[in-house]
């Protein structure tokens, strides 16, 4: 990804070098989702594991296999192609007798468990993600210490919070998309999204670079908007009191980075935190590769943890 700075670490060098995504395996993705069914409703909520597809194409498949339209198929996020992901879809039943999902075939995809519901899956149900990532390099050996440390510090401190570089496609193609769009060129609505996401979140990625270079990414300072941990609750700081620091100290609040606001085609400014809690996080040596997992709440990526470990 040489089109994009590289941006401020927060923990300083990266321990080694590595390869990930060797193959899928090497990449495990499980969404988090709490939900009570129903038992009876228009919904099939499927339980899915699928290995290099994405989520729209999958998505496609589905709606196809039920008879009904790609907008009658729910899910809470976009997961990693090149991995292994398990996540939820919802189905729109097409009558009442529904679908017969056993002989659902698709390259790479398996449904593995099925239940009825009253409601559709909305994008952004899910908790989160559970990551179990393999780091495959040549000169691991005497770096266990280092790596403990590190992952000590992430666990206790979280990391800095940047949009991974999947946001903004390969080459960072999708800056340039943004800029056309911004330029008044037309694109159909999804690649549109895509550009204009890609450009609020290169600006807030500078913002956070800034805030990780001055030390000040994981305090809240006056004047700042913070973000009550695993929520979108934000409130503006106006005074800074110990009560506050201490919150921040214990990750209950963060300080939160700007999505800016695009005036010429409509879009509102928005607030991201800038550090990210990094959960359950561990890790064990096989063969030749370091195996990490942790947990993510939604919109992060976990890419951005790794760069505070590794390059790759």
């Amino acid at each position: 990804m040489s089109n994009l700075p590289d941006w401020a670490r927060a923990l300083g060098e990266p321990l080694f070098t590595c390869r990930i995504r060797s193959t899928p395996d090497d990449f495990v993705v499980t969404e988090r989702l709490v939900i009570e069914f129903s038992g009876e409703g228009e919904h099939d909520w499927l339980w899915v594991e699928k290995r290099g597809a994405n989520t729209a194409w999958v998505a496609d498949q589905l709606a196809k296999h039920a008879g009904v339209s790609s907008r009658d198929v729910g899910y809470a996020g976009l997961k990693d192609r090149h991995a292994i992901t398990k996540q939820w879809f919802s189905v729109r039943r097409p009558s009442g007798d529904g679908t017969d999902w056993s002989s659902f075939a698709a390259e790479g995809v398996e449904v593995s468990e099925q239940h009825r519901n009253h409601r559709k899956l909305k994008r952004g149900a899910h908790r989160g993600n559970t990551f179990q990532i393999a780091l495959r390099g040549e000169d691991v050996d005497g770096l266990d210490e280092q790596l403990n440390e590190r992952l000590l510090r992430i666990a206790e401190g979280g990391v800095p919070n940047y949009f991974g570089e999947q946001r903004f496609g390969r080459e960072a193609g999708n800056i340039e998309l943004g800029r056309a769009v911004l330029a008044g060129k037309r694109f159909p609505r999804n690649k549109r999204s895509i550009g204009i996401s890609a450009l609020r979140s290169l600006e807030f990625n500078d913002e956070l670079s800034t805030r990780v270079v001055d030390g000040t990414w994981n305090q809240i300072l006056v004047d700042d908007t913070a973000n009550l941990d695993g929520s979108g609750s934000v409130f503006a700081v106006d005074e800074l009191t110990a009560e506050l620091e201490q919150r921040c100290n214990e990750l209950d609040i963060h300080p939160c980075g700007t999505l800016p606001a695009l005036d010429k085609i409509g879009v509102k400014a928005a607030h991201r935190p800038l550090r990210m809690r990094v959960g359950e996080i561990g890790w064990q040596r096989k063969d030749d590769a370091f195996w990490l997992e942790f947990q993510l709440p939604k919109g992060s990526f976990a890419t951005t943890v790794l760069r505070e470990l590794v390059r790759y």
